[in-house]
This record gives C-alpha cells, structure tokens and sequence, in this order.
C-alpha cells in the first residue's frame, strides 16, 4: 500500500483535472493523462490496470456495462459495473481520439504520468499527491457518500480486512478528530 501519497480534495482532484487538460506556460495540455487520471478516480482501479484498458474490455451486459479484469499488482479477478455515463465518456474519447475499440486506449507507461501529474502538481503547490491518490480518493468519496460503509470499500477495493482498508484511507485519525471536535460541549 503505498503510504507517502494522500487521498485528493474534490477541490484538488478538479483543479488537477483542470490544469492538465489546459496546460500552463512550459506545459503543454495533456487531455490524455488528464482522462487515465479521470479514469483511475471514476472506476478505483490502479494506474497499471488503467493503462492496459482497452474499450472491448467494457461489455455490455443486459442494461449494463461491465468490466472484467485480473488486477496487475494481486493477481485478483474483478468485475464490476460501469455507469453508463463513464462507459460513454470513455467511448466519446476514443472517437475522439480515433481509438480502436481493441487498441489499448492509454498507450503510455505509468512513469510518464506520474510525471506529468508531478509537473502539474509542483506548478499548484500540491503536495503528497501521486497517482495513487486518485484511487484513495475513490475510496475515500464512497466511504464518506455511502454513511460510511467500510465493508462496501473494502469489496470495492478487494482489501482482505477493513482494517487494512481503514488505514488506506486514513480514516481512523479523521474519525478521532472528528469525534473530538463533535464532543466539545464550549457552552453551558
């Protein structure tokens, strides 16, 4: 579990977004990594398996759409649904980019966006950002939007305890706080 990046900010997950996909003076726009990105923090997946997508790897199943894959780093299947919204924004970006339907759709390795997410977040003054933080604030999002299921992140994220998923999200300092600040009594 990779500890040194953080979990973005709704707030820095857009201004991140943003800024990649209209570049900066000495950065040119980068729509591409900006939607590997988009991709990682929409599906929860880790920058390697997002970068060995292909749009055929999306089926349609029923009314649905799903995705089936064996994650790179544990070697897990998973299969989960994909909105149809994200199915079409991924599609939309493949026309638009005149990507085959079998051709991988990031051809790029995971070092070059890293890089360009480390330009993008040196030139906001953003730190302990690194892809991996587009998952954690996947992770994190649900959590706090789903009355703070940890099981449900935990299935999601295929951790083997929720305490490991707990501690991938930070959660257990942000609960102490929270409950901290919840009990203060200042009035009589």
């Amino acid at each position: 579990m990779n500890k040194s990046t953080v979990a973005l900010t709704v707030e820095q997950y857009k201004e991140i977004i943003q800024t990649m996909k209209t570049g900066f003076t000495g950065c040119r726009p980068n729509d591409r990594i900006a939607t590997a990105l988009i991709l990682e923090a929409n599906l929860g997946l880790r920058i390697s398996d997002i970068l060995k997508l292909r749009l055929s790897d999306i089926v349609k199943d029923g009314e649905r759409y799903r995705l089936s894959i064996t994650e790179q780093k544990t070697r897990k299947a998973r299969t989960f649904t994909v909105p149809l919204a994200l199915y079409q924004y991924i599609r939309c970006y493949c026309l638009d980019n005149e990507i085959p339907p079998d051709s991988l759709i990031f051809p790029v390795t995971a070092r070059a966006v890293q890089k360009q997410l480390k330009l993008v977040c040196d030139y906001l003054d953003i730190k302990g950002i690194g892809t991996h933080s587009f998952r954690k604030f996947y992770a994190t999002d649900i959590y706090i939007k789903n009355h703070y299921n940890i099981a449900l992140v935990q299935k999601l994220l295929q951790h083997s305890s929720a305490a490991v998923t707990q501690r991938y999200i930070g959660i257990q300092q942000q609960e102490l706080e929270q409950a901290i600040e919840n009990h203060l009594r200042l009035e009589v």
